[in-house]
């Protein structure tokens, strides 16, 4: 059987029938198979869904952090500067390689973060021309506090997946994000 319901299992029910019916990829899916059938694009299944699934999560995790007043680029520099370990510093370098983003973008957001007061930059001791991000006592309180609403909401987004079928998935994901990186 080709299309959204190849593979699918008897026991998933008319439940998550509807759901493969409302699925955006798959119809995007047909519409190609329709206009150019000479193309495979059997890569969209994924790819169109991680896509669409990176706007999924952004929207629920900003929903859920905007209860701390964050947003996730600055959550992401709390979280990171806090399982750092203390004394919570990094290098705006170290930072930017860990979060993906430009050194252009994190310094503005730095900028911003550092003037709320949730993380101070200071002279690297070691490198006089080096600078170093460090957690004010105000970021760690924010980042203790907004870490743990994040993994709930990253814990329910994942929750209509059976669990024996998480770590496939997690694995599947970390092999093509490391396949290609």
């Amino acid at each position: 059987m080709r299309g959204p319901l190849a593979g699918k299992r008897k026991d998933e029910g008319p439940a998550v029938a509807a759901v493969w019916e409302n699925d955006l990829v798959a119809r995007g899916m047909a519409r190609w198979r329709r206009a150019r059938p000479d193309i495979d694009c059997s890569g969209k299944a994924i790819v169109g869904r991680v896509l669409q699934m990176h706007d999924v999560i952004l929207k629920a995790v900003n929903r859920t952090l905007a209860r701390h007043g964050l947003k996730y680029p600055a959550y992401a520099v709390l979280a990171t500067l806090r399982v750092e370990g203390a004394p919570y510093r990094m290098s705006p370098s170290a930072l930017g390689q860990t979060l993906l983003l430009t050194s252009g973008g994190l310094s503005n957001l730095l900028r911003r973060m550092e003037k709320a007061g949730h993380v101070r930059r200071m002279a690297d001791a070691r490198d006089g021309r080096g600078v170093i991000v460090e957690l004010t006592e105000r970021g760690l309180s924010l980042a203790d506090a907004a870490m743990a609403d994040h993994a709930a909401v990253e814990r329910q987004l994942v929750a209509v997946l059976p669990p024996e079928l998480r770590d496939d998935v997690a694995r599947a994901l970390s092999l093509m994000i490391t396949a290609h990186a």
